[in-house]
């Protein structure tokens, strides 16, 4: 029989005191080292936006064909002698730039292209063992939060394609009368970098609230913009692609002039007869042109999401939609600036982390679109 209790006793106190609540089962599903994972993720997101910056530097600065085999494992170590430089200088002009391109090149300036190369290769292997060493890490420990080991697994095996894609890219400028590496090879190659990039982005955001929060925030979904912000996404990177086939042919550096292009509102040679369906991805004029008019329509079609997004009931939302606005405002500025300025590779790779810097604020926004954040009456 228990013990009388004085109604002056403290809530809590003797041996009938409650035992406080545990919580359920989504409070447990959040007891893998989110953190240490998100941490981990922002690690190889800095390392994939220094990947992309690397990558746009070797195609400007045209080194990219200059290691001509694809040795994943052997390749990380560079030329250490005389012998071995030789030995990759003469495999160098066996293709098709060296001998319409860069003949008559020197041992010191075809190095110069090479380090560029190696460099991006060498940063690759990093991102996958990082990758490679993180999830084993966590996996091992039991520490990936319950659901997540599918979504890690995805991202290795994502990486594992791009690198097969980098080699399938350069292979297409080791023959016939290329002096480059196909564009839509390139385009592929650069659309699965963004990605990459995206759903890293995307995971960050996730891990960076509890399981349970996102939930209940997820009752406030604001369909409507989260529709919007989905199309605005898939034009970016629509836009993205297209710029990846200007920059395959060096279509940048062929109409310098703005709004018009050679003095018209349609370029010359717009569509080549010879080329057929070849022209999406090798008439200059076409490819820069689409890229223009892609940019306009882009950039209207944000101002209607931007309205949008201002009506927003949350403030973070509203800001997250006001600053991707603005990153889009400023790459349509910087893109004819590039073009008038005929694509010096300083403005050019601005160019191209700018529409990284877009593409996460897009992500961020859609995200908030989704999962909006409480704010109190005041706020």
């Amino acid at each position: 029989m228990s013990s009388k209790r004085s109604i002056f006793e403290e809530v809590g106190e003797g041996e009938a005191r409650r035992e406080q609540p545990k919580g359920g089962m989504i409070d447990a599903g959040r007891r893998g080292a989110r953190g240490a994972v998100r941490v981990w993720l922002m690690i190889l997101f800095a390392l994939v936006v220094v990947m992309i910056a690397v990558g746009g530097l070797t195609r400007l600065t045209d080194s990219g064909l200059s290691i001509t085999e694809w040795k994943p494992v052997t390749g990380a170590m560079p030329p250490m002698n005389a012998a071995d430089w030789d030995a990759e200088f003469s495999l160098y002009k066996q293709i098709p730039e060296y001998q319409l391109q860069n003949r008559g090149m020197s041992l010191e300036e075809f190095k110069v292209i090479y380090w560029w190369e190696w460099g991006h290769r060498q940063l690759g292997r990093v991102i996958g063992l990082v990758w490679l060493f993180g999830f084993l890490g966590f996996l091992v420990a039991r520490k990936i939060p319950p659901g997540w080991s599918g979504r890690l697994l995805l991202l290795g095996a994502l990486g594992g394609a791009q690198g097969a894609i980098g080699w399938w890219m350069v292979s297409s400028g080791l023959r016939g009368e290329m002096l480059d590496v196909a564009s839509y090879r390139l385009a592929v190659h650069l659309g699965l970098a963004f990605v990459i990039l995206g759903l890293i982005a995307w995971y960050a955001m996730a891990l960076g609230r509890e399981e349970r929060e996102l939930m209940q925030a997820r009752r406030g979904k604001e369909a409507k913009l989260y529709g919007l912000s989905t199309g605005l996404l898939h034009f970016a990177f629509l836009q993205i692609l297209i710029g990846a086939l200007v920059a395959g042919i060096d279509a940048g550096r062929t109409f310098t002039d703005w709004p018009l292009m050679a003095g018209a509102v349609i370029p010359p040679d717009f569509w080549m007869a010879d080329l057929g369906w070849r022209n999406l991805f090798e008439n200059p004029g076409f490819v820069q042109f689409t890229h223009r008019v892609t940019g306009y329509l882009l950039l209207l079609f944000a101002v209607v999401v931007w309205l949008r997004g201002r009506r927003s009931a949350h403030a973070v939302t509203r800001a997250a939609f006001s600053a991707a606005f603005i990153a889009l405002v400023g790459q349509v500025i910087l893109g004819i600036v590039t073009v008038i300025y005929i694509a010096p590779w300083q403005v050019a790779i601005v160019h191209q982390l700018l529409a990284v810097v877009l593409w996460v604020l897009i992500l961020r926004a859609r995200f908030l679109s989704l999962y909006p954040v409480a704010q109190s009456v005041r706020g």
